[in-house]
């Protein structure tokens, strides 16, 4: 293994203030409600309408201003994220084994009730996060899902309220950051109940809402800054690798970029190719800092060697730009979502094909893996017995109970045996 670039040591940040200022405005939403909602939204949105909650005339309103070429772009995105989804739900299947004669054992899937999503919208207007966080949950059969959209400089941006309608979304307000977390969680006396559940990807203040409100409510996944890793052999196009990292590269200053080269020469013209497209990126200033600062490329001695790096790694999205995909496919174990060949790429999730782009990142992708339409259902398992198969597990049971010295549990068997010993006679 070898470096050809190195990314920057990252100092682990601080969150003691973004700590401290969340704790604040969950506590006084918690407390003083709709007036502490207001009193951030004005802070930090320049935002104070006459009510939080859309109407649906202003949602009408909102959704006449997008141009009819990106309402068909967005109802093709929705549309495509609910054929996956309805996929994924078949794999989901209720179940009934009769274990032992008279012992029935089975799991069924609940969708939970309520779910509030979170749609970011700060250095750009994410218009394919509201499909990825809404549709899975109606597919799922959420009864009620709320949609928060942030204000941006006291505005709200039209085709993120279309999307949000379009996707499911039964209720949708206009609130943002970590006030908008704290409202669905909750509720605002009068205007909006609680949900059950918050969703969706934001900023470090959004994020560490949803951390301290976890148990208060359930969250989807904490998601930091995306990242993008790739392995690339000689046969790889350069300038294709290098466009796909920097399509990565201009989310956030602190996204991060993981290359993975079969050799040193590949490695170097994708370095050059990289250079050449930032002279005339119109983001070239978040992308070029991310990977100045972030970006990394290692040579593998082997393939054996890159998927062991990578699979260390986790990358959040992964693509195969090689000759032999299906090789490393096959032996590649830790991603949040896999890119096989040339004619895949990340910006088709993000935008367009239907995988959701709500994934684990920070190499949480060794025990997780992103969004999907499962997260929004409840596996609940349940027993069902016959006298005569109570008599059968009570001893096993009453037996293991007392060896832990947990005599109640022990007699709450027993009392059956007795009981169900007599009535059989």
């Amino acid at each position: 293994m070898k470096y050809l670039k190195k990314a920057e040591i990252k100092k682990e940040e601080d969150l003691t203030p973004v700590q401290n200022v969340v704790s604040e405005i969950i506590k006084r939403v918690k407390n003083e409600g709709e007036q502490a909602i207001r009193y951030y939204s004005e802070k930090f949105d320049k935002w104070s309408p006459k009510s939080f909650k859309l109407t649906n005339e202003e949602i009408k309103d909102f959704s006449s201003k997008v141009p009819d070429d990106l309402k068909r772009d967005i109802l093709f995105l929705r549309d495509q994220v609910k054929r996956f989804a309805e996929e994924q739900k078949k794999t989901l299947i209720d179940f009934e084994i009769e274990t032992y004669p008279g012992i029935f054992l089975g799991q069924k899937y609940i969708p939970i009730s309520s779910v509030g999503v979170y749609i970011p919208g700060g250095r750009y207007t994410l218009i394919a996060s509201s499909q990825m966080s809404i549709v899975p949950a109606k597919v799922a059969g959420v009864e009620r899902v709320v949609a928060c959209i942030p204000p941006r400089n006291g505005i709200i941006n039209p085709a993120m309220v279309f999307a949000a309608k379009v996707a499911g979304a039964d209720e949708i307000y206009t609130i943002g950051g970590a006030q908008a977390i704290a409202a669905m969680a909750f509720g605002i006396k009068g205007l909006l109940e609680p949900v059950d559940m918050i969703a969706g990807p934001g900023n470090k203040y959004v994020v560490e809402a949803k951390r301290q409100l976890f148990g208060k409510v359930g969250i989807d996944l904490i998601a930091g800054p995306t990242e993008i890793g790739v392995i690339a052999d000689d046969t790889a196009d350069p300038k294709i690798v290098a466009a796909d990292i920097l399509g990565q590269a201009e989310h956030d200053p602190d996204s991060s970029q993981f290359l993975i080269v079969l050799s040193e020469e590949t490695g170097k013209k994708i370095i050059e190719e990289i250079n050449n497209q930032l002279t005339d990126l119109e983001t070239a200033e978040i992308a070029g800092a991310s990977w100045s600062k972030n970006g990394e490329i290692v040579v593998a001695e082997s393939k054996e060697e890159a998927v062991k790096l990578s699979d260390s790694y986790a990358p959040e999205h992964l693509e195969i730009l090689t000759k032999d995909p299906m090789w490393y496919f096959e032996r590649l174990k830790n991603y949040g979502s896999l890119f096989i060949g040339e004619e895949s790429t990340v910006v088709y999730s993000d935008k367009a094909i239907g995988t959701n782009h709500i994934l684990p990142t920070g190499r949480a992708a060794r025990y997780t893996g992103g969004l999907w339409v499962g997260k929004y259902m409840k596996n609940v398992t349940y027993q069902k017995l016959t006298k005569e198969g109570s008599l059968f597990i009570a001893p096993f049971a009453a037996r293991i109970a007392r060896a832990e010295g947990m005599i109640a549990h022990a007699k709450s068997a027993e009392i059956r045996i007795k009981k169900y010993m007599q009535e059989l006679i």
